[in-house]
């Protein structure tokens, strides 16, 4: 096939080619090598670009193909993670000038297993500063949405967002604390996962959150998602918190079957004041398309929704500013202004407060499992709103803006993960947004290692609509 068309297609269907040999793990590299020196001097979704070791990588690829051997789930498909995770030999930031210099011993556990299933790793992805999530300034560039230039492509997991979405890579590795993952599949049209907490190692991960971080793919298709979510997950020795329990076969699952499946429906979600009217009637319509597939159809509740961005932006505050209290007393001017202000706040927070955090994350934990005895899915928008204009400039305006940070769109993702279940996003449609389509995404949580049932939700409703096939304006 012609080189240039490579970037366009699955991971999971480069993967076929490159075993019957109709791609060359070599050709495939190059060809995304070549796009990305075409493309990310606009976009900045990568930090660091590992040319010369892809390359090396592409070639061992194409020498185990003539031996003969068994090949991994992504033997010679070219992949790229969120520059959170340690990678040996090759730099790390976190998108920080703090960690400019670090270059780790060895591989974050989610990168050795992508090695060890194939994968071709291209490179860094850029990121807000230490996963915040609010940085305006970013040291390596700003990353840019390939929908629309002067927008976010969503944060904290900007890169992997920017480069999965404009075909810099195959599939792609995010962070999600409180949305990282879902925030940047919505804004960029892709599909995103927030596995079960435990599901998948942290070990090797930059950390923005201990009780909330885990790490996921973002991807282009529900089985580019299902395949890497495949290659990553499982117990670690090396991280006590992963569950030792078997992994499913995720792709397995994708039967399309999802007759007579419970979709429960957020009232709070789809009631929501500031809920855009092109989401909510995007998301009320993929609803009715969960119906017509066989899925029935409640409402359920979860009454203290509208808190839950509150409730994340204060533990993760706290939790934060303890891992990084070292660096605040001897480095603080080399942190973003707006990462300052987070970590500062956190680090003078009373413990009384986050004391009332954990309450209140305590209390949305048991209103999840509440809907989830109604439901064996939840159904609600990925974000209230398409992606926003990049931001102009750091710090706060007023109390209102103040205010709008700790509620909105942050509360949609934000319950999942002080519940620590797992959630996705699927793309359900495009809003017309001055003159600009802009993705739009449906959101699915599930129960504790639910995992699979909704990536088969979310298979059956994607192959139901063609919003996956789109590509952006770049």
């Amino acid at each position: 096939m012609n080189k240039a068309d490579i970037p366009f297609l699955s991971a999971t269907a480069l993967a076929a080619l490159i075993r019957t040999r109709e791609v060359s793990p070599l050709e495939a590299t190059e060809a995304y090598l070549d796009r990305i020196d075409a493309v990310d001097e606009t976009l900045h979704s990568y930090i660091t670009v590992c040319r010369e070791e892809a390359v090396q990588a592409a070639r061992q690829a194409e020498q185990a193909i003539a031996r003969g051997g068994t090949l991994g789930l992504l033997h010679g498909v070219p992949v790229a993670v969120k520059d959170q995770f340690w990678t040996k030999g090759l730099r790390t930031t976190g998108g920080s000038r703090i960690l400019a210099e670090f270059v780790p011993e060895q591989d974050a556990t989610v990168v050795a297993r992508l090695r060890a299933a194939g994968g071709i790793l291209l490179g860094k992805l850029n990121m807000s500063e230490f996963a915040t999530g609010n940085s305006v300034y970013h040291p390596y560039g700003t990353p840019h949405n390939p929908w629309d230039l002067d927008r976010n492509p969503g944060t904290s997991s900007s890169g992997s967002g920017a480069a999965t979405a404009a075909f810099l890579c195959a599939t792609s590795l995010g962070e999600d604390t409180g949305g990282s993952i879902r925030n940047p599949a919505n804004n960029c049209g892709l599909v995103g996962i927030r596995p079960t907490w435990g599901l998948v190692s942290r070990y090797g991960m930059l950390g923005a959150c201990w009780s909330m971080d885990i790490a996921g793919p973002i991807s282009r298709t529900v089985e580019d998602c299902a395949l890497t979510l495949q290659v990553i997950a499982g117990h670690d020795p090396h991280d006590p918190y992963t569950a030792n329990i078997p992994v499913p076969d995720y792709r397995a699952g994708l039967d399309g079957q999802i007759r007579g499946i419970r979709v429960g429906v957020v009232k709070e979600a789809m009631e929501a004041d500031f809920l855009n009217p092109q989401v909510k009637a995007a998301v009320a319509s993929a609803v009715t398309a969960l119906g017509k597939l066989g899925a029935s159809i409640a409402e359920v509740s979860l009454p203290l929704l509208d808190r839950a961005a509150a409730v994340t932006r204060a533990i993760l505050a706290v939790e934060s500013a303890a891992m990084h209290r070292d660096w605040l007393r001897t480095r603080l001017q080399d942190y973003e202004h707006n990462v300052q202000i987070d970590y500062l706040t956190g680090s003078v927070m009373p413990a009384q407060l986050y004391y009332k955090a954990q309450q209140l994350r305590t209390l949305m934990r048991t209103q999840v499992f509440a809907a989830l005895q109604r439901a064996d899915v939840l159904a609600l928008p990925s974000s209230s709103e398409p992606a926003a204009l990049l931001p102009k400039a750091p710090g706060l305006k007023s109390k209102e803006e103040a205010r709008a940070r700790m509620a909105g769109r942050r509360s949609f993702t934000g319950v999942f993960n002080l519940a620590n279940v797992p959630a996705l996003s699927v793309p359900c449609g495009f809003a017309s947004v001055e003159g600009k389509n802009l993705p739009m995404g449906l959101q699915l949580a599930g129960g504790p290692f639910a995992d699979g049932l909704l990536l088969r939700v979310a298979h059956a409703y994607e192959q139901s609509t063609s919003w996956h096939t789109r590509r952006p304006p770049i």
